[in-house]
């Protein structure tokens, strides 16, 4: 396990590009998948030059069950094998990934150092100021993880909100941080973290109570730590925001401009949901007929 994080570790530092598996064939990864590779002419759209090359340049996160690179590199995930599948249909036969900060995401796309993101993101209105969704993909609430026996008796938000000796770990740049905000805890309370390790570092070290991420993702990550002393809060109360109860809704985002590509994108993705073989993608991320989008669009998750 600590080889693992070591290597994804070594990745973010680095900014190596990391490529997908299975699929296709292969393509210029590594040191190959520059940002300059993601940049498009004025005259070719990205799809069009994705189509040509045979590959695209995506970024992720480190955050499991979403995008994730395995110990040997290869680049995997629940959002990863939906795009993989997403995007083969399209011609484009080969998925390479810069892996960078959750919160750094958005300001890479806009940057072109990659041409989509891929990392399970929520969407939401003001995400939609800055990226265009594609249609979600999957459907999640929220969860916490506590050290074994939950001392605190934490099962809310409000819960967290109501002891001020309590700190949560967030990832940076996720909307778990909002959540708690409006739930009422203090920012004193909420400790942002980079990635999934670093969450559990504080939790094992009692530098955080509590750490809160989607369903999926803290599960994945509570199985890779495998440590005994950690548990997952099982009657989470789920958060009520502005007098609604948080689901959120997760996408592949893509620069402001790329209609065309998210049409297609769109249409393709509507066809795996109503085949059934969405569910079948979903289903190893520990994703159940439960957390399918359910025919939500973009523009409905949109709406200020």
């Amino acid at each position: 396990m600590k080889k693992g994080f070591g290597l994804l570790l070594a990745l973010l530092l680095g900014g190596i590009a990391v490529t997908g598996c299975g699929g296709g064939d292969s393509a210029p990864t590594g040191a190959g998948a520059t940002p300059s590779d993601s940049q498009t002419s004025a005259s070719e759209s990205t799809l069009e030059k994705a189509r040509k090359q045979g590959y695209i340049t995506v970024g992720f996160a480190n955050e499991k069950p979403y995008a994730y690179a395995t110990p040997d590199g290869k680049l995997t995930g629940e959002a990863v094998e939906v795009a993989r599948v997403v995007l083969n249909k399209l011609g484009i036969k080969e998925v390479n990934g810069v892996l960078t900060e959750f919160g750094a995401l958005i300001p890479g796309l806009k940057a072109k150092r990659f041409d989509m993101i891929t990392a399970g993101m929520f969407i939401t209105p003001e995400r939609a100021k800055e990226v265009l969704f594609a249609n979600p993909e999957y459907s999640i609430g929220e969860a916490i993880a506590v050290k074994k026996g939950n001392a605190a008796g934490l099962r809310s938000y409000a819960d967290i909100a109501k002891n001020k000796d309590i700190k949560v770990a967030a990832m940076v740049g996720a909307i778990e941080e909002q959540y708690l905000t409006k739930s009422g805890v203090a920012k004193e309370q909420i400790v942002t973290v980079p990635d999934q390790p670093s969450a559990i570092s504080a939790l094992q070290s009692d530098r955080v109570q509590a750490v809160t991420m989607t369903g999926p993702a803290l599960q994945a990550m509570l199985d890779s730590a495998k440590d005994g002393n950690l548990e997952r809060v099982a009657d989470f109360e789920q958060p009520t925001i502005d007098g609604k109860s948080v689901r959120g809704f997760g996408a592949a985002a893509f620069r402001p401009g790329e209609d065309e590509f998210v049409k297609a994108y769109n249409a393709e993705l509507a066809k795996l949901e109503s085949s059934g073989e969405l569910l079948n993608i979903l289903e190893p991320f520990g994703f159940t007929k439960d957390e399918l989008p359910g025919g939500k669009t973009a523009e409905e998750l949109t709406k200020p």
